[in-house]
C-alpha cells in the first residue's frame, strides 16, 4: 500500500510496497546518493543517478513509461529528486525513509567487499574532529588566530546539517581510497 502523499504528484512509498513492486517488475529504483555512498551499500537493483548530476529528461529517456521510485539515505535528497522529476502531473514515487527506512524494516542491502572500510560520514567526523582539536591546541599554544580553524569547521558542519550538502564529504569522496566507479542512467 502507498503510504502518504507529499504533494499532488509525489507519493511516498513504504518499503513493503516497493519490495512488492520490484519483485513483480513493476518499478525501477533510482538511487540519488553520491557514488561513494552507493558503493558502500545499496538496495539490490537500484541504479545510481547522483542528485549532483540529476537530469530528469535523461532518466525519462532511459526508462520511458517506467514507474520510477527515487531513494537516498534518509529521504531528503530523494524527495528533492522526485520534485525535480515531476512533469505534467505524472506520478512520481519516493521511498519513505530512504535506505535507512528500508533497512529498519528488515529488508536486505548489498554491501560489496570492495566498499570503503570506513563510511564517508565517519571519515567526515574524523576529519572535522581532528581539525577542531588541532585548531584549539594551536590556538592555545601558539596564537588565538588558529581558533579560526574550529570556527570554520563548525560553520561548515552547521551548513551541512541545515542543507544536507556537505563539502567535506564531497572532498573526501574524491580521495583515492574512496573512489567508486558509478553507473548511471543515460539516454539511449
Amino acid at each position: 500500500m502507498v503510504a502518504a502523499q507529499n504533494s499532488a504528484a509525489v507519493t511516498d512509498v513504504t518499503p513493503e510496497q516497493l519490495e512488492q513492486w520490484l519483485a513483480a517488475g513493476e518499478a525501477f529504483l533510482v538511487d540519488v546518493r553520491e557514488p561513494i555512498e552507493h558503493a558502500e551499500e545499496r538496495i539490490e537493483g537500484a541504479e545510481l543517478v547522483p542528485l549532483s548530476r540529476f537530469e530528469a529528461d535523461a532518466i525519462r529517456a532511459a526508462h520511458p513509461d517506467a514507474r520510477l521510485v527515487f531513494h537516498c539515505r534518509s529521504g531528503k535528497r530523494s524527495a528533492d529528486a522526485a520534485t525535480r522529476f515531476q512533469s505534467n502531473g505524472e506520478p512520481v514515487f519516493h521511498l519513505a525513509g530512504g535506505i535507512e527506512g528500508w533497512k529498519s524494516s528488515g529488508r536486505p542491502t548489498v554491501r560489496p567487499q570492495s566498499a570503503p572500510r570506513i563510511p564517508i560520514m565517519r571519515q567526515v567526523q574524523i576529519a572535522a574532529g581532528s581539525l577542531v582539536l588541532l585548531g584549539v591546541v594551536l590556538g592555545v599554544l601558539i596564537s588565538p588566530w588558529f581558533l579560526a580553524i574550529p570556527a570554520f569547521v563548525g560553520s561548515g558542519l552547521t551548513f551541512a546539517g541545515a542543507t544536507g550538502w556537505c563539502g567535506m564529504a564531497m572532498m573526501l569522496a574524491k580521495m583515492p581510497w574512496n573512489r567508486a566507479s558509478p553507473t548511471s542512467c543515460k539516454a539511449n
